[in-house]
């Protein structure tokens, strides 16, 4: 185990017999929803998983130590703390963990974490990427060099739709992500299931999945894979009125000079706001149907590794 980590007793047992982990990040409890509802969602998120068959791991800094696993005292400690919370990305664990802040890992920082400790699946609510107007910012997310880098497939509902997602995955492309669709030939647009952008592969099946991520590994092509995975669509909003939405949140963010790390969770409650709670909502639905599509995805990994002749189709 890497000195830095602390991992719990039922995922260090997991993980010590190649059972089936799935990693969650935590900003989505400190900085992607309000009071008690983000709380709610860790534990639902958790519940996901578990009963899919896998072992969750919610991901955080806390006492100078990355927390593989947090218990309901965490959670709570996690979900009330506000803006004590910092937003951990690659740049911020180093600082954080010397410290002794209060950290929640963005996509970024969970997938390094993951992959620490030997976790090679992660669901996430939507990627970062590349800012819209990044030609005059430059706001292009870490989350997208650390999906070249960092061995963790991120299974998601695409990058979030506040972004530009032609140029997000032009540079995916460019740092070589595989970007596969789950029961989909098109790049979803987080709160819609369609973007108009196509994906690298479809895969049907998780062991689809497993098998890419497999060939992937085994070739020494270090760097990770983007699993997306559409907004079920009972729970879909209209990409129209969505667009509209995003525009007037936009123009809010640059009248009041939002800009960095804190525009993404400003345009989210922005959203929230002019949608009157529908973007919560289907946000809440996309990211649990996201930890049960990973745990599924794990399950076949593990099973492929493991050559267990009972592996799932």
């Amino acid at each position: 185990m890497h000195a830095r980590l602390t991992i719990t007793p039922d995922i260090a047992d997991a993980l010590a017999e190649r059972r089936p982990v799935v990693a969650l990040e935590s900003t989505v409890i400190s900085h992607g929803m309000p009071y008690p509802k983000n709380l709610a969602t860790a534990r639902a998120l958790e519940a996901e998983v578990r009963d899919s068959g896998a072992v969750p791991a919610t991901i955080a800094v806390m006492d100078g130590r990355i927390r593989i696993g947090l218990d309901d005292d965490a959670l709570e400690r996690l979900a009330s703390g506000g803006s004590a919370a910092r937003k951990l990305s690659r740049r911020d664990l180093p600082i954080a963990l010397a410290t002794g802040a209060l950290g929640a890992t963005t996509v970024a920082a969970t997938m390094i974490a993951a992959r620490l400790a030997g976790i090679a699946v992660f669901a996430t609510g939507g990627i970062g990427g590349v800012h819209r107007g990044a030609e005059r910012s430059f706001d292009i997310s870490a989350d997208l060099d650390e999906l070249a880098r960092t061995s963790v497939c991120v299974v998601c509902a695409g990058a979030k739709s506040i972004l530009d997602l032609p140029k997000t995955l032009e540079v995916l492309e460019t740092r070589g992500v595989p970007v596969l669709g789950y029961e989909t030939d098109e790049f979803p647009a987080f709160y819609s299931r369609r973007s108009g952008l196509p994906v690298d592969q479809r895969c049907d099946t998780p062991a689809q999945v497993a098998a890419i991520l497999r060939a992937k590994w085994d070739l020494g092509l270090e760097g990770g894979v983007l699993l997306a995975n559409p907004i079920p669509q009972a729970d879909e909003l209209d990409a129209d009125a969505m667009e509209k939405a995003i525009a007037q949140a936009l123009a809010d963010a640059e009248s009041q000079g939002v800009t960095g790390k804190t525009i993404t969770p400003h345009l989210l409650a922005a959203l929230e706001r002019i949608t009157q709670g529908r973007s919560l909502t289907a946000n809440m639905a996309l990211i649990r149907h996201n930890a049960r599509v990973a745990a599924a995805v794990a399950i076949a990994l593990s099973a492929a590794e493991s050559g267990d002749s009972r592996m799932p189709p």
